[in-house]
């Protein structure tokens, strides 16, 4: 018996994953427009952002349905809205969630580990992260340390 291929990959679902844009409940999306038209793709999430706004904004629908929808809640709609304000459609875009950086690894403790690394290169990330905590009274991952340095050294020439 032949073997069946698997399906192709859709190269726009590829790249929606790869930016983070891809909607994890396209299939729960009602929205009307999106069933009459292939244009509208409720698999893109920033298109169906931009036009849930759209919806209540230029056709004054009201919100909670409109959300609902979209597979929205109202909070997550009042989100997407002032995003879009503040940032335009860049605004719609998935940001990543949790810390940005390090938020224990100070430019002081940066500048310190640096220093001990220069002075002592082969220390280890485990003893540096110590003496950040006796020098600064501020308890550190010891990979949290490795990563910093490991930084450092992708910015210098």
């Amino acid at each position: 018996m032949p073997r069946s291929r698997p399906p192709a990959r859709d190269p726009k679902v590829d790249a929606l994953r790869a930016d983070g844009a891809l909607n994890r409940y396209a299939d729960q999306v009602t929205d009307s427009v999106f069933a009459t038209h292939e244009f509208f793709d409720p698999r893109d999430l920033v298109q169906v952002k931009y036009e849930m706004i759209r919806r209540v904004e230029v056709e004054a629908q009201p919100v909670a349905t409109t959300a609902a929808a979209f597979h929205f809640s109202r909070p997550s709609f009042y989100q997407a809205q002032h995003a879009f304000q503040q940032r335009g459609v860049a605004g719609l875009l998935p940001r990543k969630r949790g810390p940005r950086g390090g938020h224990k690894l100070t430019a002081d403790i940066l500048a310190f580990l640096h220093v001990e690394r220069e002075r002592e290169p082969s220390v280890r990330p485990t003893e540096l992260a110590r003496r950040v905590a006796d020098r600064f009274a501020t308890t550190v991952h010891p990979r949290s340390v490795e990563r910093a340095l490991a930084r450092q050294e992708k910015k210098r020439p």
